[in-house]
């Protein structure tokens, strides 16, 4: 059998690469949407953004029936909240930013004046007492950014609410996984826009309205897809998101399941996933012999697929998930297979659905 043509080209790797390495905290996205953008743009008719700053890319405007293909764009980061008199800094969480990595690790403060550099101070291991060591917690995990006093941090630009991310990057791993922070889910949202890419240069005519739709806000309670949501009305939506590979170490696999990097796509079976969307799915993954995974839910997917598919009286909604190692750290870890795989399985689905197709149980 021929080889499949690759589909992450050294134009599009550039891409990815870039929109990684840009931060994009939970209701901070602007940069990375504009980034995002700039690279749709010339894949698609028309464009819009909402408020808080979610952007849709539209195929086919005037089409009645409505398809999203979605990501969210959001990084987990951290908020300045407290600063000592002595220049140290406390912070809250701004979404499922994880205490256990922080010690040691740099960070870039976002202020007016422009990125402010600091570290996660932690006591030596010479000054810590053996056997009654405290862990890592929002209660003692700190910032130092090299001041001596309240006011010089002030006078840096650092005040209480600025954001503040994890300055790691993107690398590539033994040739195969994709590592950085962020893949989570800005790896979603370079996959739809390589979906708006094939279609352009594939010269694809869809029956329908197409809605490539990057929203903000995913990881403080899919704030940005219910907005979207309402607003686009859709009839029908395909969100792509992360899932936990389980194959590495002090992993469950009894509680979390058995799906791992580099065996294809995740396909969630549970309420919120409309079983003849996925069925048309599956079919179609299947003919195109794309590899894929299966996963349950047990009540909602805890993506934005649960947004659109309780949104507009309900909208028939699936989920395609790209299996990561390390969520929510500095060095998650993806498959190029999967990466490509994911991109396959939502192009195969779109190029199937119908105009106006009914995906109701009983008619």
């Amino acid at each position: 059998m021929a080889r499949k043509k690759k589909i992450v080209n050294k134009k599009s790797m550039a891409f990815m690469e870039r929109y990684l390495n840009n931060a994009s905290p939970t209701g901070f996205e602007s940069a990375g949407q504009e980034l995002w953008l700039d690279y749709i743009k010339p894949y698609i008719d028309d464009y819009w953004v909402d408020t808080y700053g979610s952007v849709v890319g539209i195929i086919n405007p005037e089409a009645k029936y409505k398809v999203v293909i979605e990501a969210h764009a959001d990084e987990i980061a951290w908020f300045v909240h407290y600063i000592t008199k002595d220049g140290f800094i406390y912070l809250r969480r701004n979404g499922g930013s994880d205490h256990m990595i922080a010690p040691s690790k740099r960070v870039n403060i976002h202020t007016d004046n422009g990125i402010v550099k600091a570290v996660f101070g932690w006591p030596a291991i010479h000054t810590r007492q053996a056997g009654k060591e405290e862990t890592p917690s929002l209660h003692n995990i700190f910032l130092d950014c090299g001041c001596k006093s309240k006011d010089e941090v002030e006078a840096l630009g650092v005040h209480v609410g600025s954001v503040v991310t994890f300055e790691d990057e993107f690398m590539v791993l033994n040739n195969d996984f994709f590592v950085g922070r962020a893949l989570d889910n800005r790896m979603g949202g370079y996959m739809i826009a390589e979906v708006a890419r094939l279609l352009k240069e594939e010269g694809t005519k869809l029956p329908f309205g197409l809605y490539i739709t990057n929203s903000v806000q995913e990881e403080i309670g899919l704030r940005g897809a219910q907005m979207i949501a309402e607003r686009i009305q859709p009839d029908v939506a395909i969100v792509t998101d992360v899932t936990h590979d389980t194959q590495t170490p002090m992993i469950n696999k009894i509680k979390q399941g058995d799906t791992a990097c580099g065996r294809g796509p995740v396909l969630t079976y549970g309420p919120a996933v409309q079983n003849n969307l996925l069925r048309l799915i599956i079919n179609e993954a299947e003919k195109e012999k794309i590899p894929f995974q299966r996963a349950a839910a047990s009540r909602s997917t805890g993506t934005d697929t649960d947004a659109f598919a309780y949104s507009n009286m309900g909208v028939a909604s699936a989920l395609i998930s790209l299996p990561l190692r390390y969520m929510h750290t500095t060095v998650e870890m993806v498959h190029r297979d999967d990466v490509e795989n994911v991109i396959r399985m939502i192009l195969a689905s779109i190029k199937a659905i119908e105009d106006g197709q009914d995906f109701r149980y009983l008619r």
